[in-house]
């Protein structure tokens, strides 16, 4: 009878391993709501108390490190150490926005405050940082944010984020592909849409094919299928490169240095500093990417928190000392908007250093597009793991260790995209899926340290939710009136005040109901607190169009949710409970036995 008990609990636990992650004709919807229309149409019946079950269900640490990380059948390699983390961290951020978005802000925005304006937005980003680390260190898993917001929030605002930063992943890194083309042509003394293909049947804005763009992009794809230490071994390298390439902007640059044009040092005052500040936050954007590579790495505790906070060090530092040298070479309403440093070089004799410029921007959009690609497959993987895609995404290969199926699907997604959609119709797609992920981390690590299921009091628990609703509101009320009011700033003065009490109240009558096992992030309720003001009043410096294009996006992802994740993840859910009852079971058989 024992021997029976234990076949069936072995056949379960093969059944559910198969299903959760295997290949067969049962890939794209395995779980038993989708197992004939029978079952769907009662599924879609369900869906009131299934969307209650799923809003309030939130994961726990345990789940998401062995769990849910045990449906992808093998393993990632633990490969990497703070020193891979770092160069990756710098290859993922700095890319060529700096040499981009540095002549619209310091032309039309700061003047030479500019350098002021990279170190506030530097600032800001580093404050998402910590929050990012804390729970890196603590859940050290391939889904980044999508596993922290399951853990706090629960799976419906994980979902919601997910969907949001995977589409913005897609359109970064056709983006990326497509500029690579453009500044590849400029290179080789060509214009940008040379090594495109136009054809006039299509539509304007997808008429430019660009073969250049999917080539490059699947042979990144092959580089981070085949080994995850070797796509770091590349990274570090060309990172090294493209940081060679800065050193040369900054020593060659500041030989033409004249302190007159620091003078005046900020022409549009404090207003225009912020709005250059709010610009430029988009040059920092990318670390997430690396909290994706949990699994991946050797001493999760010592590396990851070295590796995220010291490469964003790096960034803010040599992105400030790019921007003083600029305006140092140019009068500020000189610098061209376009290409600043090309320009700069040009109108003091160099022409020649263009060149030098183009190649660090190539090697900094290549090293973008790799660490794109390699976040993008693991968020995937892990969003396959609990079946909110098809769970045959999850799987690792044995061989290489690393989330091949995933990385492929992501890839072919870029480059359709790459291939026929222009950069200004991909520009106005992005940002603000960034800033709301941004914005739900630090919230979610409020929950984190404040409140414990079970544990903290009814009383304890309302206070919080009082607190959280008061600091989101006040931080959307500054964004509001930033927007809104040019020439008063009355009303973003309220709103702060009324966010530093409420965050006040918050360190004074809430003791943290968990304390961070190895790391934590500090300066407690303060530092998260104001992580979510400032990603939320950058916010309001987006266009209204941005906001339109993510309610569709979000709408399109709540259908989807509705009538298809709802219920993979209901019975993903189910599914995991029973593999821990049938573990209880096996526990429980061996003992007999050794009993016996």
């Amino acid at each position: 009878m024992i021997n029976s008990n234990n076949e069936n609990v072995d056949q379960r636990h093969s059944t559910l391993t198969k299903r959760g992650c295997g290949c067969s004709k049962n890939d794209f919807l395995p779980e038993e709501s989708f197992t004939s229309w029978g079952s769907y149409a009662q599924a879609l019946r369900e869906t009131k108390t299934r969307l209650k079950n799923r809003v309030l269900s939130r994961s726990s640490d345990q789940s998401e490190l062995h769990e849910i990380r045990d449906c992808s059948q093998h393993q990632m390699k633990k490969s990497l150490n703070w020193f891979d983390l770092i160069w990756l961290g710098i290859g993922a951020v700095m890319g060529a926005g700096v040499f981009v978005l540095t002549g619209e802000a310091t032309k039309s925005l700061a003047g030479p405050a500019v350098l002021l304006s990279y170190a506030i937005s530097g600032i800001s980003a580093l404050l998402s940082v910590l929050c990012y680390t804390e729970f890196s260190v603590e859940l050290p898993v391939a889904g980044g944010s999508f596993a922290y917001l399951r853990v706090e929030l629960g799976d419906f605002v994980a979902f919601i984020a997910a969907g949001n930063i995977l589409f913005e992943y897609i359109v970064v890194g056709a983006s990326v592909a497509r500029s690579w083309t453009s500044y590849f042509a400029t290179l080789c003394n060509h214009k940008p849409d040379d090594f495109r293909i136009n054809v006039s049947s299509l539509a304007e804005g997808y008429n430019h094919l660009d073969p250049v763009a999917v080539v490059v992009s699947l042979l990144i794809c092959a580089c981070a299928c085949i080994s995850m230490k070797g796509s770091s071994r590349f990274n570090s390298i060309l990172t090294i490169l493209h940081v060679a390439v800065m050193v040369f902007v900054l020593v060659v640059g500041l030989t033409q240095a004249n302190l007159a044009n620091f003078s005046p040092f900020a022409p549009y005052g404090a207003r225009g500093v912020l709005k250059a500040s709010a610009m430029l936050f988009f040059a920092y954007v990318g670390f997430d990417g690396i909290t994706t590579l949990g699994e991946e790495i050797k001493n999760p505790g010592r590396d990851i928190p070295v590796g995220l906070i010291g490469s964003m060090v790096v960034v803010i530092i040599t992105y400030c000392l790019l921007a003083a040298t600029l305006c140092l070479m140019q009068p500020f309403n000189q610098v061209d908007v376009n290409a600043p440093f090309t320009i700069a070089f040009q109108a003091v004799g160099m022409n020649w250093a263009k060149y030098i410029v183009a190649f660090g921007a190539l090697k900094g959009m290549t090293t973008v597009l790799l660490a794109n690609v390699i976040a993008q497959a693991r968020y995937f993987t892990h969003i396959a793991r609990t079946h909110m895609a098809p769970p045959f995404l999850s799987v690792i290969n044995e061989k290489t260790g690393t989330p091949v199926t995933a990385t492929v699907v992501m890839t072919v997604a870029n480059c359709i995209i790459a291939f026929f959609t222009s950069l200004d119709i991909l520009a106005n797609l992005v940002s603000i899926a960034t800033l709301f992920v941004y914005s739900l981390v630090p919230l979610a690590l409020l929950v984190r340290r404040y409140y414990v299921s079970g544990e903290t009091p009814d009383k304890d628990r309302n206070k919080l939710i009082m607190f959280l609703v008061l600091i989101i509101l006040s931080s959307i009320g500054s964004g509001v009136f930033w927007a809104i009011s040019e020439h008063t700033w009355l009303g973003c003065i309220i709103c702060a005040g009324v966010w530093f009490f409420t965050t006040l109240g918050l360190n004074l009558t809430l003791k943290e109901a968990r304390k961070p096992k190895v790391w934590g992030t500090p300066l407690m309720p303060w530092l998260p607190s104001a992580s979510i003001a400032i990603n939320v009043f950058i916010m309001g410096s987006i266009d209204g169009a941005s906001f339109v294009r993510f309610s569709v996006c979000t709408a399109i992802l709540l259908i989807y949710y509705l009538l298809v994740g709802l219920h993979a993840t209901y019975d993903g859910a189910k599914e995991i409970e029973s593999k821990g009852t049938n573990t209880t079971d096996i526990e429980a058989i061996a003992r007999t036995n050794a009993n016996e």
